[in-house]
């Protein structure tokens, strides 16, 4: 990389005060949903409930309420596809520099996977066209969706087949081209918007602005990083990646964390320096939080010896214990009656100290969810 040389050298004990302050993981700021949501560069959602605790976790007054509202009534948050494919909660403000950022790359795949099924581009597109117009009305379920626009015959046997059974069928394209978000629920069942009237107004940005936007953001929350943390934390090729990375090299300062070259935004240099905690930071982080999520490389997360307990089969993510940035177990919960019970298993035993610590953050779990709880402490398992 041309990036500047800096005589930045760092521990990662600075890297993760520096990254849990600007995840909202440590300090007293209490930030609002959307400043939360967009500086994490957006929470993953495909389960709801993650999501809910991923920004509780981050800002102990909230209630889930308010993460509602702020999705179907006030629409300050959105709910869509994004990085890597998956469901996210973004700013309202943002959907449109992440969609246009992520659109090229992410159309490419789409018609590549719905090619391999049959699929021509031009049933892809007018099958989009046909949601869109669908939408005009207001929003419908994916069934109601896959009914309408499938009994117009713009899609044959092959494509039909491919619509009617793929996750998100006929909206995969709209998602991707951000034409179309997601609604209210209606019942059990999830609903499609179309983007211009659910979130009218958004200012337009270019893609390679767009691009720009996306890295700064994401060094901001997850720096220091490599640019084959970036490809991977997007879904960008290493062509498309290094091409947006290059885009930002003036701003870009290289750091050296405990011999391990990585990059920064230069104007986080002193930041990053100065950051130590000071206190035991302990957080009870959701399924697929974002703070996981971030670097091809975990070894700063969790050692090698545990690493299947958190990073396992089919691409799920447990809920960990975090203390001052490290994995230092997992957890779970479930209703049990009228209670919520906890169970926390550590890698290793716990001091004083942090199981006080995960008690504290359980009772404000319990708290969120509005229920009874209880904790139980496990056993430390043997390694995998």
């Amino acid at each position: 990389m041309a990036a500047a040389r800096s005589q930045h050298f760092v521990e990662w004990s600075q890297v993760a005060a520096f990254r849990l302050r600007r995840h909202h993981l440590a300090g007293k700021n209490q930030a609002g949903l959307a400043d939360v949501t967009r500086d994490v560069c957006g929470v993953q959602a495909q389960i709801m409930s993650a999501a809910e605790i991923a920004l509780w976790t981050r800002n102990h007054d909230l209630a889930a309420a308010a993460i509602q509202s702020a999705l179907w009534k006030d629409r300050t948050l959105v709910k869509t596809s994004c990085m890597r494919g998956t469901l996210h909660l973004l700013a309202a403000a943002d959907f449109p520099i992440y969609i246009t950022a992520l659109r090229s790359s992410r159309t490419r795949q789409a018609l590549r996977v719905m090619a391999r099924s049959g699929v021509t581009q031009r049933e892809a597109s007018e099958v989009t066209g046909a949601v869109v117009e669908a939408l005009r009305a207001g929003p419908m379920t994916r069934r109601e969706l896959t009914e309408r626009v499938l009994s117009l015959g713009l899609a044959g046997k092959k494509a039909k087949r491919w619509f009617e059974q793929s996750w998100w069928g006929v909206v995969r394209l709209a998602i991707v081209e951000g034409l179309v978000c997601y609604g209210p629920d209606r019942g059990q069942q999830v609903t499609m918007v179309r983007a211009d009237q659910w979130l009218p107004g958004k200012a337009r940005v270019s893609e390679p602005e767009a691009g720009r936007i996306l890295l700064r953001r994401y060094l901001r929350g997850y720096g220091p990083a490599t640019l084959r943390d970036f490809s991977k934390w997007t879904s960008f090729s290493s062509p498309e990646a290094k091409a947006v990375w290059e885009s930002l090299e003036e701003e870009l300062a290289e750091v050296s964390v405990e011999g391990r070259e990585a990059f920064i935004l230069r104007q986080d240099g002193d930041e990053l320096a100065a950051s130590h905690l000071d206190d035991e930071t302990v957080r009870l982080l959701p399924n697929f939080d974002p703070y996981l999520l971030a670097h091809a490389d975990k070894n700063h997360l969790v050692t090698s010896r545990y690493y299947k307990r958190v990073y396992r089969q089919a691409g799920w993510v447990s809920p960990v214990v975090l203390l001052n940035g490290r994995v230092i177990g997992t957890w779970s919960y479930a209703r049990r009656g009228k209670r919520l019970s906890l169970e926390v298993t550590p890698f290793e035993n716990f001091s004083s100290l942090t199981r006080t610590r995960v008690e504290e953050e359980a009772a404000g779990l319990g708290g969120l969810l509005e229920t009874p709880y209880e904790i139980k402490f496990r056993q430390p398992k043997g390694s995998l």
